[in-house]
């Protein structure tokens, strides 16, 4: 069963892949045999992820690019191209969600920005690379969404439309690029990340054990198991899902 998920000769493709969930699965994909592209904002932290992946004996190649701006997601998907000659997995995995006092407080500079990365960077991303994988070999698309598309709260309301439809994206994607692409979206919940340190920690062990069923938040590497599972063959009658990894957070009390 082992080989359902092996990705020896495929290219990965993974933005906000520097550091949290995005580093976690860019170097699982790497241990299962794929190169990867390692994208984010910064240069430097994608070049340190770069040689953890080239100590594993796999390729990697170190790409600064926002993309909430258009024009980058253009040239990362060229430079990906021209590198690798493929793409076989894009993990749309870049987000932002700033903190901010009141709803009437949001500026129109700040919404934009946590639509474009949530949200306008996954269509673009896709577009490109989806169109590129239908007229070749097909691939995998893989969204990360967020419990907050099904559970919005007035702290992050933005952020929650633009997850919100990062899901109707995975449905529109899976119906035009199929049958060679599939389109799939991870919907984490409370992940323990560089984010969290910004949290009250104690709070939110309280309100774990008593909201979300499995008690806790999540560890980044237990993100794998999904990424593995959409970016293979395992996968390969699922398309246009959405899948919790969220400790139950969704649904809980």
């Amino acid at each position: 069963m082992t080989d359902r998920f092996d990705l020896t000769g495929k290219v990965a493709l993974v933005t906000g892949g520097s550091r949290g969930m995005g580093r976690e699965m860019v170097l699982a994909f790497a241990a299962a045999g794929a190169d990867v592209v390692i994208a984010s904002r910064k240069y430097e932290p994608c070049a340190a992820v770069a040689q953890e992946v080239e100590a594993m004996g796999r390729r990697a190649l170190p790409v600064a690019a926002h993309v909430g701006h258009w024009d980058q997601c253009d040239t990362l998907a060229d430079t990906a191209y021209d590198h690798f000659g493929k793409v076989d997995v894009l993990v749309n995995n870049a987000g932002l969600s700033p903190l901010y006092e009141s709803l009437l407080s949001v500026s129109e500079d700040l919404y934009d920005k946590v639509l474009d990365v949530n949200l306008k960077g996954p269509f673009r991303l896709s577009a490109l690379i989806g169109h590129r994988m239908a007229e070749g070999d097909g691939g995998s698309i893989i969204n990360v969404s967020s419990t907050a598309a099904v559970r919005p709260t007035p702290r992050e309301t933005a952020y929650s439309a633009a997850k919100a439809g990062l899901h109707n994206l995975t449905v529109a994607f899976a119906m035009e690029y199929g049958p060679k692409v599939r389109v799939n979206c991870i919907m984490p919940g409370p992940f323990l990340t560089d984010i969290s340190k910004a949290w009250d920690m104690e709070v939110f062990d309280e309100r774990a054990r008593t909201s979300i069923p499995l008690g806790r938040g999540g560890q980044p590497d237990e993100i794998v198991g999904a990424a593995l599972y959409f970016a293979s063959d395992a996968s390969s009658y699922t398309t246009g899902a959405v899948l919790g990894v969220d400790g139950g957070s969704a649904w809980g009390k």
